[in-house]
């Protein structure tokens, strides 16, 4: 080939690979609904899960005294909740624990991972629990989490004949001081995701330098035979590092594309971006700009922008990335400029949105 022409196509993959990295995505978001077609209200959710081609979410503390402890199936086909909630309670096995009137009662559940080997097995993770107390032996016991003075705690559901969900396993989670990863109650752990050889990572809003990091641990056979801590590991990957602000990652899903060990997907929701992350450490992370767009209608667009989005939730099917978001109750409501949609913004209610996933932003050299 002449090397003036094998220059000029070189060249033009590398515009064409920039251009793709860092371009503004537009990605439209339909409101979730029931199956009469009223749109979902305040289900705040915090995490989503492909699961046999539904979608499923999970809702956090601040949702609604209804959808509180409960995992929502949605259908991807047209963002309608695809059966009844699956409401979340303890086991008998679990009932002695030292977190079990937290979780029991009204815990801040962030993120869900279905078990890649038992897809009757899920696993979410707690994050605020400031106000909850322990007991004296169990604060003794869990005193050195290397973050929160009540543990960040890993929970294993398991999905029922009758679509109950039982809490059957709980396991506290240990930083190393050296991680720094700082008390914070309310900047936790917001992201799981099952990587090659049951490694779950874990995202971790911010550090003590006001950093976002990854985390890692395996889920053995023998795992949840314990409520010792798990002692997890920094994941040292090639995340961003920043000089100023808050850019935390809020959401985590891994995705294979082509050789190598796949991708971790992050979104970072305060920046409006996703972040495509190598797990072999060979590119950067990839940081993309996303400018969501919600249904309308009526008098209005079809689409409009939305500012204040807040993704919470994400997960991959069919080559594209679904994400869902928590409405964050200061700000949504700012969001209102078509009336066609001034109730469902009033009403926190979430859209479902969907992203195709470009070969291009996976590739490596």
């Amino acid at each position: 080939m002449n090397r003036t022409l094998l220059f000029g196509l070189l060249l033009f993959f590398y515009a064409s690979t920039t251009l793709v990295a860092a371009q503004q995505l537009e990605v439209k978001g339909q409101w979730i609904r029931h199956s009469d077609g009223t749109v979902m209200a305040d289900p705040q959710p915090s995490g989503l899960a492909l699961w046999q081609g539904k979608l499923l979410s999970v809702s956090d503390r601040s949702a609604i005294e209804s959808q509180r402890l409960r995992v929502h199936p949605i259908d991807p086909d047209n963002a309608r909740l695809a059966e009844p909630q699956w409401p979340i309670s303890l086991s008998e096995q679990v009932k002695d624990s030292c977190f079990a009137d937290y979780v029991g009662d009204n815990p801040d559940l962030e993120a869900l991972v279905v078990d890649p080997d038992d897809h009757r097995v899920f696993i979410t993770v707690t994050e605020d629990a400031s106000k909850s107390v322990l007991s004296d032996d169990c604060a003794r016991r869990y005193a050195e989490s290397g973050s929160t003075d009540f543990p960040t705690v890993l929970i294993r559901l398991e999905l029922q004949p009758d679509r109950q969900l039982l809490v059957t396993g709980l396991r506290p989670l240990q930083f190393d001081p050296g991680y720094r990863v700082g008390n914070f109650p309310n900047d936790g752990i917001e992201g799981l995701a099952f990587g090659p050889g049951r490694t779950l990572y874990m995202a971790l809003e911010k550090d003590m330098a006001v950093q976002p990091r990854i985390f890692k641990t395996t889920v053995g056979e023998r795992f949840w035979q314990s409520e010792n801590f798990v002692a997890v590991e920094d994941a040292e990957l090639l995340l961003p590092q920043f000089v100023s602000g808050n850019h935390p990652i809020n959401a985590l899903e891994y995705y294979a594309a082509g050789e190598g060990s796949g991708f971790l997907l992050a979104a970072a929701r305060n920046d409006d971006q996703l972040w495509i992350v190598d797990l072999d450490k060979r590119l950067p992370t990839r940081m993309l700009d996303l400018d969501f767009m919600a249904e309308a209608g009526g008098e209005c667009p079809d689409w409009e922008p939305i500012e204040f989005t807040a993704i919470e939730g994400i997960a991959v099917k069919d080559n594209s990335l679904w994400m869902v978001n928590d409405p964050w109750k200061v700000n949504y409501p700012k969001n209102i400029r078509c009336q066609a949609n001034r109730q469902h913004y009033q009403n926190m209610s979430p859209l479902l949105f969907e992203l195709p996933l470009n070969p291009i932003w996976f590739q490596r050299p």
